[in-house]
């Protein structure tokens, strides 16, 4: 977080459709292995994680770009981001009450936020 720049309060609760429409987000912009983790009462810092693989940095900005779009677009609020070269292997976007992250195929592996999250919920995000 920026020195000096408190995080705004949480809303009351985020939809599901709309981490569901980021999930779907992702997935439709070729990112893999997308997880949708319902954290709250597990993390003090968000609700939602949303966990997805990109082919390359570039296509990883891209999805980043596409992401804050549509969250904006729907009136949420895009606190931070960290990430976002080209030559980046892990991008974060803070939404407040849901985090995106965007990996290459190593970073996952290697920073194994799945592991870490292990015993959230798992929600289904997939078009029928």
């Amino acid at each position: 977080m920026p020195k000096g720049k408190a995080k705004p309060p949480r809303p009351s609760e985020t939809s599901v459709e709309f981490v569901t429409e980021i999930s779907r987000l992702l997935s439709d912009t070729k990112c893999s292995n997308v997880r949708l983790l319902d954290v709250r009462g597990i993390s003090p810092v968000c609700d939602y994680l949303i966990l997805g693989t990109g082919t390359s940095g570039r296509q990883m900005k891209s999805v980043a770009d596409d992401v804050i779009e549509l969250a904006e677009e729907q009136g949420h609020s895009v606190f931070s981001q960290s990430g976002g070269a080209v030559g980046d292997n892990w991008i974060a976007i803070d939404l407040v009450d849901v985090v995106v992250h965007l990996f290459n195929y190593e970073s996952r592996g290697f920073y194994d936020l799945d592991g870490l999250w292990a015993d959230a919920e798992e929600i289904h995000w997939a078009r029928a």
